[in-house]
C-alpha cells in the first residue's frame, strides 16, 4: 500500500481538481469552497483511477471525497437518452444502514443535479416495487445495503456486469454486523477490472484485510492519527448509575436548553423505554432502532432534523448515516461494549468544522469499557462530577412512582407508546391472582352433568383430587 499523508497534498479549492464544470456548479451552490482534507487528498487520486483505503473521522466529509470523482469519471458516459441500456450500473456505492444510504444518496442527487446522469438508491425495510422499477428505469450510480441488493439480484432487476466502480462506506459497521459473506457474494458478480474504494472512520485489523481481499494496490490515506477523535469535539466522562443516568439527561437538556441532543443506549429495548421516561420527564424524545419500520425511523429523523425533538434516543446501528452539522451534544447514557462505536458515536457531533460536546455516563462495572475507549483513542477522557439538584432526582422518582400506581390501577396507557417499563429502583405490578391457593375450575359441561347426575359429578371432582395430589377414600 502507498501512504499519503496531509503534508502530500497542498490546500486547495475545488476548482483545482479540475472537475467537470457541471459538477463544480453544483458544488458551489452548497457553498462549499474549500475541501476538507480527506477531500484535499481523496479526490484527486480517485480521479486518476487509483484505488483508496481512506480514513477519518466521522464528519469530515468522506462521502463528498469519493462522491465528486465518482461522477467526473462517469461523465464521458452521461447520456440523455431515456432507454434504460444507456444508463447501466457503473458505480456501485454500499453502505451498511438505512440511514447512511440515504445520506449518500442525497450527497450523489445534489453533486450530478446539473448532469444527465441517474442514481437510484435500495435498501430494506421498504416496498421492494419503486425501488425495482426505479432500477429498471435504469441508473449509473446506485447504492445500497447488501441485504437489499441482493434481493434485487435474485429477482433480477439489476445487472451488475458492467460495473467500474465499487466503493465500501462505513467498512468497519459492516464487518460488525456480519456482512462479509454478502459482500463476498456481491463482489463475484462484478468485473475483475474495476475501481475499488474503502472509507471508513477507523483502521483496524480487520479493515485492512478487507481491503487486501479486493483492492489492488490500494493509496492508503490517513488525515488523523489512527482511530483518533475529531479535535474539536469536548469529551468529559460522569460516573453515574441508575436513575441518576435519566435524570442527568433531563437535567443538562433543561438546564442547558439544549435541542436536537443525540443519546445512545446499547439494546433497542433500552432505546425505546428511555424515550418513553424521558417524555414522561417533560423532554420531547424519540427512539430511532433497527425493530422500527423505516417509515417510523424516517418520521423520527425528520422530526429531528426540523427541531421538533430536543432528544433523539438511538443505538449504534440506527445513528449511522445521521448528518446533521446542528448537533451540539451527544450522550453516552450506556457506553459502547466496542470501543470504535465510540468514535462513530462522537463522530455525530462537531461535523462540517462545527464544535460540540460528547458527554459519557459510567456506572462502577462500566469502567473498564472507558478504559477500553481511551486505550483505542490513545488519549485520556476527563472525567468529572455532575451535581444534580435535588428536584431533578425528586422529580424523576416521584414521576416513576405515579407511573407505577397507574399501572396498577390499570390506567396507564400502552397504546401510543406501547409495553410496561420499569425505572430503575421500582417494583412492578404484580396481579393478587397468582397469589391465590389453586382452585379447580369446573367446566360448564361439568355444572350441566351436575345438575342432571349428582352422583356423578362428585365423583368427577374425586378423580381430578387424585390426579392433584389427594387420596382416595
Amino acid at each position: 500500500m502507498t501512504e499519503f499523508t496531509l503534508s502530500d497534498t497542498p490546500a486547495t479549492t475545488f476548482a483545482d481538481f479540475g472537475l467537470h464544470p457541471n459538477i463544480l456548479q453544483a458544488v458551489a451552490e452548497t457553498g462549499y469552497t474549500t475541501p476538507t482534507p480527506i477531500q484535499a487528498q481523496a479526490i484527486p487520486i480517485v480521479m486518476d483511477g487509483r484505488d483508496v483505503m481512506g480514513a477519518a473521522q466521522t464528519g469530515t466529509g468522506k462521502t463528498a471525497a469519493f462522491t465528486l470523482p465518482i461522477l467526473h469519471r462517469l461523465m464521458p458516459f452521461a447520456s440523455s437518452s431515456a432507454s434504460p441500456a444507456r444508463h447501466p450500473v457503473r458505480a456501485l456505492i454500499l453502505t451498511p444502514t438505512r440511514e447512511l444510504a440515504d445520506q449518500v444518496s442525497d450527497n450523489v442527487i445534489r453533486y450530478c443535479q446539473a448532469t444527465p446522469l441517474r442514481s437510484a438508491v435500495v435498501f430494506g425495510g421498504v416496498d421492494i416495487g419503486p425501488q425495482r422499477d426505479a432500477l429498471r428505469r435504469g441508473c449509473e450510480i446506485l447504492i445500497a445495503t447488501p441485504g437489499r441488493l441482493l434481493d434485487h439480484v435474485e429477482q433480477k432487476n439489476v445487472n451488475l456486469s458492467q460495473v467500474g466502480i465499487l466503493v465500501l462506506d462505513e467498512g468497519d459497521r459492516m464487518l460488525d454486523m456480519g456482512f462479509l459473506p454478502d459482500l463476498d457474494r456481491i463482489i463475484r458478480l462484478l468485473p475483475a477490472q474495476r475501481q475499488g474504494l474503502l472509507f471508513s472512520a477507523t483502521f483496524s485489523n480487520e479493515i485492512r484485510k478487507l481491503g487486501r481481499s479486493f483492492l489492488n494496490n490500494p493509496a492508503e490515506i490517513e488525515v488523523a492519527a489512527r482511530n483518533a477523535t475529531a479535535e474539536n469535539v469536548s469529551q468529559i466522562a460522569y460516573p453515574l448509575s441508575g436513575d441518576d443516568k435519566r435524570a442527568a439527561v433531563v437535567h443538562l437538556v433543561k438546564s442547558r436548553g439544549l435541542n436536537q441532543v443525540i443519546v445512545f443506549s446499547n439494546t433497542k429495548i433500552g432505546t425505546s423505554r428511555l424515550a418513553r421516561q424521558l417524555e414522561r420527564d417533560g423532554v420531547k424524545a424519540e427512539s430511532i432502532h433497527g425493530d422500527k419500520s423505516q417509515l417510523d425511523r424516517m418520521k423520527a429523523l425528520e422530526a429531528f432534523k426540523a427541531g421538533e425533538l430536543e432528544v433523539l434516543v438511538a443505538t449504534d446501528v440506527a445513528a449511522r448515516g445521521l448528518d446533521m452539522p446542528g448537533v451540539p451534544c451527544v450522550i453516552n447514557y450506556d457506553l459502547p461494549y466496542n470501543a470504535e462505536d465510540y468514535v462513530h458515536r462522537i463522530g455525530r457531533t462537531a461535523r462540517a468544522g462545527a464544535s460540540g460536546e460528547a458527554i459519557a455516563f459510567y456506572a462502577p462495572d462500566e469502567e473498564r469499557y472507558l478504559f477500553d475507549i481511551e486505550k483505542l483513542i490513545k488519549a485520556k477522557i476527563p472525567r468529572g462530577h455532575l451535581a444534580l439538584p435535588p428536584a431533578a432526582r425528586v422529580g424523576v422518582a416521584s414521576r416513576e412512582r405515579v407511573h407505577g400506581r397507574d399501572r396498577a390501577n390499570g390506567s396507564h396507557d400502552r397504546g401510543r407508546r406501547g409495553g410496561y417499563s420499569s425505572g430503575f429502583g421500582s417494583t412492578p405490578p404484580v396481579d393478587d391472582f397468582f397469589s391465590k391457593p389453586y382452585v379447580p375450575q369446573v367446566s360448564s359441561a361439568v355444572v350441566a352433568e351436575a345438575e342432571v347426575n349428582p352422583a356423578k359429578a362428585v365423583a368427577a371432582r374425586k378423580g381430578v383430587g387424585v390426579l392433584l395430589g389427594g387420596r382416595r377414600q
